[in-house]
Formats: structure tokens, sequence, C-alpha cells
């Protein structure tokens, strides 16, 4: 059975975006990028709203990857490997291998992919992530916090929701980046 992992980069004060949208804060390093793909090479399916879908796509063009560092270009075949379900109303189709599109958000179709995985699972962006928060779908808990603080925009964790959090792994980049994991701990 697969364990569903939110993974986000967030600044210091909570929020996934600035007030403008922007995520350019986030950028990673090549330090920040090799975790990144270490951490992926372990996920067998990533769920995605919409809008992080349409930010992630990129990886499946290799055109702009020609004078990226290996470090970047690694990433690209660890995206293209894995299967990627993609929640939306709107979408007509996907422009991405191994990419289906799910009209809404499942909770028990969740669960069932996560007991038939082999591997664990992602979910990344605001909304899913607190929709998988809410319905007691998260395992585990992988936050980037970077040294910014936004002032405000969209916030990385969800509102109203009481989860208890179990620290399993903390470690500093060089670039002063904090990575914390947490396990999510069962009953509160």
């Amino acid at each position: 059975m697969g364990k569903l992992i939110y993974a986000a980069n967030t600044s210091v004060d909570g929020y996934l975006e600035d007030q403008d949208g922007s995520f350019d804060w986030s950028v990673p390093d090549e330090e920040v990028h090799a975790f990144w793909n270490e951490h992926e090479r372990g996920i067998g399916t990533s769920l995605y709203g919409r809008r992080l879908y349409e930010s992630m796509r990129v990886w499946e063009d290799d055109d702009w990857l020609t004078g990226e560092p290996a470090v970047v270009r690694e990433y690209a075949g660890i995206w293209r490997d894995g299967d990627k379900v993609v929640y939306s109303s709107t979408l007509e189709e996907v422009s991405t291998a191994r990419t289906r599109i799910e009209r809404r958000f499942e909770p028990e179709a969740v669960r069932r992919l996560k007991e038939g995985s082999g591997a664990d699972l992602s979910v990344g962006g605001a909304d899913l992530g607190a929709q998988a928060f809410r319905h007691g779908l998260v395992d585990e808990c992988v936050l980037l916090l970077h040294p910014v603080l936004v002032g405000g925009g969209k916030p990385a964790l969800p509102a109203g929701v009481r989860v208890g959090l179990q620290l399993l792994d903390q470690r500093r980049f060089g670039n002063g980046v904090v990575h914390l994991h947490y396990a999510v701990r069962a009953g509160t």
C-alpha cells in the first residue's frame, strides 16, 4: 500500500504563491533540486489540481532543457516516468503522457488508489492538498521552507483542519531552505 504524501515549497509565512500568484522565490538551486529528484523518484503517481498540472507539464518538453544542469534534466525524466492524475472540471484534455483527468476529487477512489499502489503517491496544490487533508488521506507531509516572507497569497496548508504531526526528518540546505518531513498522527 502506498502512502499519500503532501509535498510543497512554502515561504516561512506559509504560502505556496504570493499575492500575484508568483512562486519564483521557490526556484530550487542544484542542492534543493537534487533533494526533490530523490523525493520524486519514490513517487509512483502524482495527484494534481489543474493549475499545478499546467505549471508542471513544462517537464514533458525537451526543447528548453538543452542548456540546463544535469539535475534539472534528470528531474524531467523522473517526472515523465510517473503516472499523473489531474483533477479538473474544465480541462478538456491532457498534453502529457501517463496522465488522466478525473472530473472531481473522490476520497474513496483515492483510498483505493493508495491501497492498490506499490509506490507512494504525491498530492500537490493547495486546493487538492486541502481536500486530501480534510478527508484524512494524507499520510506524510514534506515541506521545504524557503527563507522569504511573501506577506500573503495562497496558503500552503488548509485552514480549519487540525492534524497532529510527528517529525520524521529535517535538513538545512546551504541556501537557507529547511526541509521538514512529518508523519500524520492517526486519531488527531
